[in-house]
């Protein structure tokens, strides 16, 4: 049997075989502990880490220095909010994020109201933007973080975060924090010119490996106090102790290197054949609506609800392609998409979405045949509604 049609690119992407390519080595004959320094094998391992600092902070304009390298980035996203309300307590209380946030995120949050802070969430729009009078509204001189994420995982809606970085840091002395998963190696990132304090990326989520991740944490004008939520021998400046997952720094810093050198085309490309697959979709099948924001979106995602047909039945009508109904992190929980829900559209809505996501490997035949299912599927199902 042939496998599906992967379009499930959100969840993870299929390895680049250039990044396989760089990351063998560091198994077999470079398999050295980045930190036994007093040898060859450890200061090979240590070097090869190194190069990788220096490519993940040269495709988010920062300092390798500020590159701490983590499981991936949920645990990004924990060190972040964890790490600066335990650091930062005596100065104030207050976190504020939104409610279309990741489940890393809004879970940390979670944790945070437990062990006492408080927490603003945002609403979004019917697109999934927010506003940037209701975030001004609720910084206080008490309001320690800020947690935005670049881009969103279900809909794609990208956030202004230049915007957001300026608002909060002219009206409090709070720090910004950004989960850029599903944005790095998409859309441009600068931390600099962006204003962010904080920002998580993945490395499967580029092409990249599983399991490994990086935190951009910065050092100055002003540094940012980070307490660690794991110890045991203060690897990464103390920041994320634990062995080194050598072959897959190496893997990350690979995929996001070569991710910024093909951005340009690979988010044209992805965009076109996104557009195509949507039109098709809309020409061929009334009830159709997209979800998320028409232009400030991702290019690979697209997010789209097929009224009177229930998601999960239509995923089991098109075996021959690979997609979901939302967040991975979320696969286990039958409730309906909280992003959905919060643009407005109700549970009817969230439960008759489908989320396609494109990725580099995608190809036109792919897009025109998944076209082609998806539209017999849901002829197929409403069908049998009618009867």
């Amino acid at each position: 049997m042939h496998r599906p049609i992967y379009l499930d690119s959100h969840a993870t992407t299929p390895v680049d075989p250039r990044v396989l390519d760089a990351m063998l080595p560091y198994f077999t004959e470079k398999f050295g502990n980045a930190s036994s320094r007093n040898h060859s094998y450890g200061r090979e391992a240590a070097d090869a880490v190194e190069n990788a600092r220096s490519r993940v902070a040269a495709l988010l304009g920062a300092s390798p220095k500020e590159i701490v390298f983590t499981s991936g980035a949920t645990e990004s996203d924990n060190l972040a909010i964890l790490g600066v309300a335990h650091a930062n307590r005596a100065a104030g209380d207050h976190v504020v994020t939104c409610v279309t946030e990741h489940k890393a995120v809004l879970d940390a949050c979670h944790e945070l109201e437990r062990r006492g802070l408080r927490v603003t969430r945002l609403p979004v729009d019917e697109f999934g933007s927010l506003d940037l009078e209701e975030l001004r509204a609720a910084l206080t001189d008490r309001t320690i973080l800020v947690t935005i994420m670049t881009a969103n995982n279900e809909v794609g809606t990208i956030h202004p975060i230049r915007e957001i970085s300026s608002v909060v840091h002219d009206a409090s002395p709070a720090v910004v924090h950004t989960d850029a998963a599903q944005a790095a190696g998409k859309i441009a990132l600068d931390v600099e010119a962006d204003g962010v304090d904080l920002l998580s990326v993945s490395g499967h989520k580029v092409h990249g490996p599983k399991g490994v991740g990086a935190l951009y944490v910065r050092r100055r004008r002003p540094s940012v106090r980070v307490a660690p939520i794991l110890h045991g021998g203060g690897h990464e400046r103390g920041l994320r102790s634990g062995t080194l997952n050598v072959p897959g720094i190496v893997g990350i810093g690979a995929a996001l290197e070569i991710a910024g050198r093909e951005l340009a085309a690979d988010a044209s490309r992805l965009a076109g054949l996104r557009d195509h697959l949507f039109s098709t979709l809309t020409s061929e099948l009334d009830g159709v609506r997209l979800n998320g924001h028409a232009t400030a979106r991702l290019p690979h995602n697209l997010n789209v609800s097929f009224d009177g047909v229930e998601s999960e039945e239509l995923l089991r009508e098109m075996p021959g392609i690979a997609v979901s109904t939302g967040a991975a992190c979320s696969s286990a929980s039958l409730d309906p998409s909280h992003v959905i829900e919060a643009l407005g559209g109700g549970v009817a809505r969230a439960e008759s979405s489908i989320r396609f996501g494109l990725h580099r490997f995608t190809t036109d035949e792919e897009i025109d045949v998944a076209a082609a299912e998806v539209v017999r599927a849901v002829r197929k199902l409403r069908a049998g509604v009618a009867r």
